[in-house]
């Protein structure tokens, strides 16, 4: 992900783009850690009610350190384990098609049965001659020379597989009989058809129940796939996920990584926001955005990882190195902040590895409609099919129009605006712009806070409460001059 302070740059108007106040602390120890400074920050911030998340998590280490071995080591450790579920998994997801093709060839033959047992005559007998194809096919094709088509093909028996076809009885064929009025077959014709028109009915009544049996079986076997596909892809996504964040990156080009020396770097970035109620002189107004304090802690270390025996002589890792730290304030609405965190993941996903560990759901996503059609029972799929005419009826033929000439950039769902790009963010007003300064004031003297206690709690020098260290922006200049002196955080000027 990229680094926020630059986005905000680019999307906040000229005015908070810039921090508001900014302070830096640098020193290099052989015996500075950057875990512990990480977690003091965090617990610290947190404590004082802030809600704080991480922005940043990168490291490398130099392919001569011991660091690299390592995590090198972890991370082919997850990629096999999760190629391993990855292969189970490619495996159910094909037999989850042959399962869906088989359904369907199932459903097509018992529309047959369906049919050969309807009242209506036209479609008994589509039902039915489709039926003696297949028993034709399938089944009597078995006995060889001796099947119908065999005989009528080969055999001289020209009128066997027509009065087979016509007939729907033994009955039948006995009225077809040549000694009869109107028969259509000699008598070796009809011996030979009837033992087989009695199979053929038995056949129909013993293949619809197998046939019906084995749709409901698949049906239920299919459903144990698919929850076999989900079960596989909850076990591979921590593996392909802990692969992923091992991967070293941030410091492809850093001069300060050499091959053969034992060197790592890692870069933190925590962002905490707080919101920002409006002062007792605008009581009762009621805010459209809420505007936040914002501080944004960034962390870059840079150092060497060698092994320390402690006194009862085990090996552990030890760090020692530079660490760079900056910290940051803003003032900045909801609506910036949205827009802000929207171009944050457009960075991460644009990334030289975008990496999406839900191969099943991509793959389930492509079957969705099969699924549902044969795991949802008929109320599900009335259920379904009702709501999706509801939402349709609920369309607006009009609003793709009125989009197109709009441009597309505001965009509003019920109430809710929603923002595409900067030109959709209003400027304040008077109001607003007093919200904001106050966030502004107390962003820095939050800030201001974080800083100094971190030094004077590690022992650091820190100059008394009168402005010597305090970074008197620009921005807060103007803010004085346009609402008065609402800056008066500690060491304020």
């Amino acid at each position: 992900m990229g680094d926020i302070r630059e986005v905000i740059e680019e999307i906040v108007p000229k005015k908070w783009n810039k921090p508001v106040m900014s302070y830096k602390i640098t020193f290099d120890s052989q015996q500075a850690q950057l875990e512990p400074i990480y977690y003091w920050l965090l617990d610290f911030v947190q404590d004082m009610g802030w809600d704080m998340e991480k922005l940043i998590d990168n490291f490398m280490a130099s392919p001569g350190s011991g660091q690299f071995s390592e995590t090198s080591m972890k991370a082919t450790k997850m990629q096999e384990e999760g190629m391993k579920i990855l292969g189970g998994l490619n495996q159910v997801v094909k037999s989850v098609l042959n399962l869906i093709y088989d359904l369907k060839e199932f459903e097509m033959r018992l529309a047959h049965y369906d049919d050969a047992w309807a009242s209506d005559k036209a479609k008994k007998e589509v039902g039915m001659l489709a039926l003696k194809q297949v028993w034709l096919d399938n089944v009597d094709m078995k006995k060889g020379r001796g099947s119908i088509h065999q005989m009528a093909a080969e055999l001289g028996f020209t009128t066997i597989r027509e009065a087979f076809m016509v007939a729907d009885s033994v009955e039948d064929l006995k009225k077809m009989n040549k000694d009869e009025e109107g028969g259509l077959i000699n008598q070796q014709v009809m011996r030979i058809l009837i033992p087989r028109m009695s199979e053929f009915l038995k056949w129909i009544d013993y293949s619809e129940k197998e046939l019906r049996k084995r749709f409901s079986i698949e049906k239920n076997y299919l459903k144990s796939q698919v929850e076999t596909i989900k079960l596989y892809s909850a076990w591979m996504k921590p593996y392909l996920k802990a692969a992923e964040d091992l991967k070293q990156k941030g410091f492809e080009k850093n001069a300060a990584l050499v091959n053969a020396f034992s060197t790592s770097m890692f870069e933190l970035q925590l962002f905490g926001k707080k919101s920002m109620k409006v002062s007792e002189k605008f009581k009762g107004y009621h805010l459209k955005r809420n505007y936040n304090q914002c501080v944004v802690i960034g962390l870059k270390y840079r150092g060497h990882l060698s092994r320390r025996a402690d006194q009862k002589g085990n090996m552990d890792f030890a760090y020692g190195g530079r660490i760079d730290m900056v910290f940051d304030s803003y003032a900045l609405n909801d609506e910036e902040l949205g827009l802000v965190r929207k171009e944050l993941d457009k960075e991460d996903v644009t990334d030289s590895l975008a990496f999406s560990a839900d191969v099943a759901g991509g793959a389930l996503d492509e079957l969705r409609e099969d699924l549902d059609y044969f795991l949802k029972g008929d109320e599900e799929k009335k259920k379904v099919k009702k709501e999706s005419v509801k939402n349709s009826e609920d369309i607006n033929p009009f609003a793709a129009l009125f989009g197109l000439f709009s441009g597309g950039s505001n965009v509003k769902k019920g109430e809710e605006k929603i923002i595409e790009g900067v030109k959709d963010i209003k400027k304040d007003n008077f109001v607003e712009q007093t919200v904001r300064a106050d966030a502004a004031s107390a962003a820095g003297a939050t800030l201001y806070t974080i800083y100094d206690i971190y030094k004077k709690a590690h022992g650091m020098a820190s100059a008394p409460d009168e402005g010597f260290d305090r970074v008197d922006d620009n921005i807060v200049k103007e803010s004085r001059v346009k609402f008065g002196d609402v800056f008066k955080g500690p060491g304020g000027n």
